[in-house]
């Protein structure tokens, strides 16, 4: 089956870091009020099911997680949280996709306009580059497990597609089937690592050692922004490329 960028394993060690040293509970929290929304019992609600699987991974205290789901689902204090998605272009033409969580409009429009320009890349209207992104569901699972266990339990859930990277094995599914497939792991008493929602370019542009790190520089500064929950982007890696900044 097919397989995916380097960008992903990128992102999947920066999680990782960003778990050690607590940046993760921020952004699971915003995503557990958001998803709350729907709802604040997740056997009804899928969104804040996966939500809730990220905050038991990171290790999220449970009063924490409560407090999170009576915001965004209107039974405790009140405060506005809307996703907005901003789209431009990086170094070298790539496209970039950057979702945010916010309770302030105007800083979080400022600081991504920020981090567009201050490395070289300009902030597109809307429409500019979404098209060339699908929305699709990720579950990563260690390689510490037999690889026709995993492919088989993923095929039986649903799942379109399977492949092994060099840190895990990654199964995509439509988003609506999101859950079916992480509650198949569950079933069979094999953690995933990751279970998401997320975008993922068609068309990649490749790069070469330079570009790579120009466009990494401004992937990393962009993830960086409190307001900020997920970045994406259509550019492809080379196999040996170093990520000096990991």
């Amino acid at each position: 089956m097919a397989g995916h960028s380097k960008w992903a394993n990128i992102q999947h060690r920066k999680k990782a870091q960003d778990n050690k040293r607590g940046k993760t509970f921020t952004k699971v929290i915003r995503e557990i009020t958001v998803a709350a929304k729907g709802g604040p019992d997740p056997d009804d609600n899928p969104r804040l099911r996966l939500a809730l699987d990220k905050a038991n991974a990171a290790n999220m205290p449970k009063d924490t997680i409560k407090r999170a789901i009576q915001k965004g689902s209107g039974t405790g204090e009140m405060g506005i949280i809307e996703e907005l998605t901003f789209e431009g272009y990086g170094p070298n033409g790539v496209a970039i996709l950057v979702e945010t969580m916010t309770d302030n409009r105007n800083r979080t429009v400022a600081d991504v306009r920020h981090a567009f320009s201050k490395f070289g890349g300009n902030m597109g209207t809307d429409g500019s580059v979404a098209y060339l992104f699908n929305k699709l569901g990720i579950v990563h699972v260690a390689l510490s497990h037999e690889e026709d266990q995993i492919m088989e339990i993923a095929l039986d859930a649903g799942a379109d597609d399977f492949s092994v990277s060099e840190d895990f094995f990654e199964i995509v599914t439509t988003p609506s089937n999101l859950s079916v497939v992480a509650e198949a792991f569950k079933k069979n008493e094999i953690e995933t690592i990751l279970a998401e929602i997320t975008m993922r370019a068609e068309t990649l542009v490749d790069l070469d050692q330079e570009a790579s790190e120009k466009v990494l520089k401004i992937m990393n500064f962009m993830d960086d922004l409190d307001d900020v929950q997920e970045v994406h982007t259509n550019a492809e890696f080379p196999d040996d490329f170093i990520d000096e900044e990991a």
